[in-house]
C-alpha cells in the first residue's frame, strides 16, 4: 500500500507544482497515524489559485486511477482537506497555514522533500 500512495503523494505533488503552489511539503505519517501513509501540505496565493490547486490535484490523479473519497471545504474556504484516504492534501491560504501550522503539530512524520518521492 506504501507505493501506492507514494505514487499518489508523487502526483499531487506534480499537480501542486504545475499550478505553482508555494511551500510544497509531504509528511510521511504511515508509522504514527492511522488516518492516512502521507500528508501534502501547499499554500496559495488567493482564492482563484486554490481553486486551481484543488482542480488540478484531481485531474492528475484522477487520470491515474484514483478518486477523491472526501473533499472539505468550499470556494470560500481557506483550508481545503482532500482525502484519498492513503494521501491527504491540505492547500491552504498563506495565512491559515500559518495559523494551523500542521507541520509543527505533525513533526514527529518524517518530512520528504516532493522532489525525493
Amino acid at each position: 500500500m506504501q507505493d501506492t500512495s507514494k505514487e499518489m503523494a508523487r502526483a499531487a505533488c506534480h499537480a501542486l507544482s504545475e499550478k505553482k503552489a508555494e511551500d510544497i511539503k509531504v509528511i510521511d505519517i504511515h508509522e504514527i497515524s492511522v488516518i492516512a501513509d502521507y500528508f501534502v501540505i501547499a499554500s496559495a496565493a488567493n482564492s482563484n489559485q486554490l481553486q486551481a490547486l484543488i482542480d488540478e490535484v484531481e485531474e492528475e490523479l484522477y487520470k491515474l486511477g484514483y478518486t477523491l473519497d472526501k473533499l472539505e471545504g468550499n470556494r470560500r474556504s481557506s483550508w481545503i482537506l482532500m482525502d484519498y484516504k492513503d494521501l491527504i492534501v491540505h492547500l491552504f491560504s498563506r495565512e491559515d497555514r500559518l495559523f494551523y501550522d500542521l507541520e509543527r503539530i505533525w513533526q514527529d512524520g518524517t518530512f520528504i522533500e516532493p522532489e525525493d518521492l
